[in-house]
């Protein structure tokens, strides 16, 4: 082994939460990650949602000054080993596809907005690695625009839920002007209590060994519980009713002197404080624990996981295939095809390994939609990817694999990938050429075995090179390739064969 491949490689996750973001630098070695950079910068890119749901220019200039500031800290660092994540106010936002385009060129990676339930999952990720295991543990994490709550034992989640009320938001609808007072106190616990409503059935009857709350609301909370005397670092019910009287007495966001709360945290403590007094009574909670990790620590275990090829998305999709009883025999067969033919043009096209999993992926559900019906089966499919719950994709990810299922059979038009950010489109546009030729040719189900093809990729054109006199013995599959010539043709791109 050379000393460059015997160095601890580095991993990051980027988290760009509702109040703040986030990055972590760690080195994985002997099976542990050791964090060697932290960075965080107050954002607040919550408070900059307009009344009509854009970003504002303000909020997007803040994001983007702090992302290239990032990016220079991760110079350097493969895009495989980096993790970045947009979470509820990203989620929330009503087009932020022009600001993640900027967001993405400042920080010099892509930017997955996930799902509640795909944070819910990372962040119990990290706790998990973080506490010793102690059987069933519930997991509260109060952000800046959403909570997430997750029940699991061990490093496996059960239940996954986000709830749309964090600190950002409360504080603004309810202790707007920075005044504090009973009755304000009151209506933002009600209305956090509302939100949680939904959740207290499902959390309530499995039942929990321990609670461990996450985030920076709940450690500043621990921290002045804790100075104050109140408690001896955990945060328990009597505690917060204590905490919630001191803030009262202070009656303004400014008069609020805890050392446990920074400068920073301090126009938004109010409304954690209220979620989390609202947690408490409605899952009748009595004592939390205090982790320090959250979602950026379970990005990076994740991003372990998928080098070490443990990679929580391929058992999403094992699962879900099973589910729609996909006919896995032929799902192996196209798999192998489109690989064979994306290997021998990736380098031409410039496709990544990235796309390489996604078209995997895409053929092993490709099949869901005919659980509801044979007509249009690959609309059928395309929705139920694109919509369902899969553990360790993105939203936009979701989005890729629901374009090439749409995509792999019957008409291809251009609007096809509208959905899709920009620099997405030729990518998956030429994936899909990929993923249609491949279905075509095992369009007969059988279990013969195909020749060696030569593909060749040349711009927005693919030629297949088939052994001599192999088309000729073929005339279903050669009135397929023809009718698929004229399909292509529809998108700008053409399919030749010899």
């Amino acid at each position: 082994m050379n000393s460059e491949s015997a160095r601890p490689q580095l991993f990051a996750a980027v988290d760009l939460g509702s109040n703040s973001f986030h990055l972590i630098v760690a080195h994985h070695e002997d099976g542990h990650l050791r964090v060697v950079d932290r960075l965080r910068e107050m954002v607040r890119l919550a408070a900059g949602i307009a009344a009509h749901g854009d970003l504002t220019p303000t909020a997007c200039e803040r994001a983007l000054q702090c992302l290239a500031r990032f990016g220079q800290r991760l110079a350097g660092i493969p895009s495989e080993r980096v993790r970045a994540l947009g979470t509820n106010t990203l989620r929330r936002a009503a087009n932020p596809r022009h600001f993640l385009r900027a967001a993405e060129t400042e920080l010099g990676h892509p930017i997955e907005v996930v799902s509640g339930h795909e944070e819910a999952r990372l962040i119990y990720l990290g706790v998990a690695h973080d506490l010793a295991p102690i059987g069933r543990r519930l997991v509260i994490d109060i952000g800046g625009g959403s909570t997430e709550f997750i029940v699991g034992e061990g490093h496996s989640p059960d239940s996954l839920e986000s709830a749309s009320i964090g600190c950002v938001g409360i504080t603004e609808t309810f202790f707007e002007g920075g005044e504090i007072t009973r009755k304000r106190f009151k209506e933002a616990q009600t209305a956090a209590a509302l939100e949680l409503r939904p959740l207290r059935r499902t959390f309530r009857v499995g039942g929990w060994d321990e609670v461990v709350g996450s985030s920076g609301t709940v450690r500043a909370i621990a921290s002045v519980l804790r100075e104050s005397g109140w408690t001896h670092g955990t945060i328990t019910w009597s505690g917060l009713k204590q905490l919630r009287k001191a803030l009262e007495g202070a009656g303004h966001i400014d008069r609020i002197a805890f050392s446990g709360v920074s400068t920073e945290r301090r126009p938004v403590f109010p409304g954690g404080v209220a979620v989390l007094n609202a947690c408490f009574r409605s899952l009748e909670l009595e004592e939390m624990r205090v982790s320090d990790a959250a979602l950026r620590e379970g990005a990076l275990y994740d991003l372990v996981g998928r080098s070490r090829h443990e990679d929580p998305r391929s058992a999403s999709v094992g699962a879900f295939a099973l589910r729609y009883r996909v006919d896995s025999g032929q799902a192996e067969r196209v798999r192998s095809t489109a690989l064979k033919g994306f290997d021998q043009v990736a380098e031409s096209w410039g496709l990544t390994r990235a796309y390489r999993d996604m078209l995997g992926w895409a053929v092993d559900l490709h099949e869901v939609g005919l659980a509801i019906s044979h007509d249009h089966y690959h609309r059928h499919g395309s929705y139920l990817v694109a919509h369902s719950t899969l553990n360790g994709f993105s939203r936009g990810e979701q989005l890729v694999l629901g374009t090439l299922i749409l995509g792999h059979r019957r008409r291809l038009l251009p609007d096809t990938f509208d959905a899709l950010p920009d620099h997405r489109v030729d990518p998956v546009r030429r994936t899909t050429v990929l993923f249609r030729i491949a279905v075509l040719l095992h369009r007969t189900r059988l279990r013969e075995q195909l020749p060696e093809i030569s593909w060749q990729a040349d711009g927005d054109s693919l030629t297949l090179v088939f052994p001599d006199g192999w088309p000729e013995q073929h005339p279903l599959t050669t009135a397929d390739l023809e009718l698929e010539q004229k399909r292509l043709r529809k998108i700008d791109f053409a399919l030749e064969y010899r």
